[in-house]
């Protein structure tokens, strides 16, 4: 069930490329070849090889022992920011939602934070082929404190934010299991920003277990939370595995966004 990584069957010499030009991007200063067999776990020798390569294609330029991206690079990049342009967002979250759907099996969503920051709204939706299935249509709102995409988009706040959003909501008792203390609220944004997936079972509807992830573009902007919704009896035994699948495509389709974790070049 777990999602596979597609970069495991890449030659690893292809790899090692897109790293090094990952790891001179993310720099503001030349990098030497010792810092980069440290960054990337790899021995001297063949990131020379590689090294020597992107040089005599203008890939890099070598300057006193050490690297910085060349003009070669730069246009690249402006060829994939005016392909970016015709690839719109929304076909790479499309994408990735489809991909979700077919290893879960289930409902998959994908929600935007609201203008006012106390509710979300599913934009996109993948109805689950079961015919038990959960059942939502694009447009509908939710709270955030009770929905597992809620506090995917919590958990990626500032903590000056997150005590400005609990000082303002004032949570409601949807089903018998709701959360409503704020306490217990602040803690479980805590777990999903510490796992980098939130849960929630039968929080907004009984017999409802949602698992998301917020997806993230270049800036690192939260832009949305990816979801699956699922009756909870059929998840109470692989609710670990989801949380897997969801946190592995949600991390999938912010790369394809652009995104790159701080002090992650790979």
């Amino acid at each position: 069930m777990p999602a596979p990584d597609r970069r495991l069957n890449a030659p690893q010499s292809v790899m090692r490329v897109i790293q090094i030009l990952e790891a001179l991007c993310a720099s503001p200063d030349p990098v030497g070849l010792a810092d980069l067999s440290r960054l990337l776990h790899a021995p001297k020798s063949s990131l020379a090889a590689l090294l020597r390569g992107l040089a005599d294609a203008d890939m890099i330029v070598a300057h006193e022992g050490s690297y910085r991206l060349g003009p070669a690079a730069f246009g690249l990049g402006s060829a994939l920011v005016e392909a970016r342009r015709r690839f719109q967002t929304s076909d790479l979250v499309r994408e990735g939602m489809r991909r979700l759907a077919d290893r879960s099996g289930e409902t998959v969503l994908f929600a935007v934070r609201d203008e006012g920051g106390m509710t979300l709204t599913y934009v996109e939706v993948i109805e689950s082929r079961n015919p038990v299935r959960f059942a939502v249509s694009v447009g509908d709102r939710r709270a955030l404190y009770s929905t597992a995409g809620g506090r995917a988009l919590l958990a990626t706040e500032s903590e000056e934010d997150l005590r400005r959003y609990l000082s303002r909501v004032k949570p409601q008792r949807l089903t018998a299991h709701t959360e409503t203390g704020k306490r217990q609220l602040a803690e479980a944004i805590a777990v999903a920003r510490d796992q980098g997936v939130a849960q929630t079972v039968d929080q907004a509807t009984e017999g409802v277990t949602g698992t998301a992830a917020a997806i993230r573009d270049a800036s690192g902007a939260a832009i949305g939370a990816l979801i699956v919704a699922a009756p909870s009896s059929r998840l109470q035994q692989i609710r670990a595995e989801l949380a897997q699948l969801v946190r592995d495509e949600a991390t999938a389709i912010s790369r394809s966004l652009g995104y790159r974790p701080a002090g992650n070049s790979a």
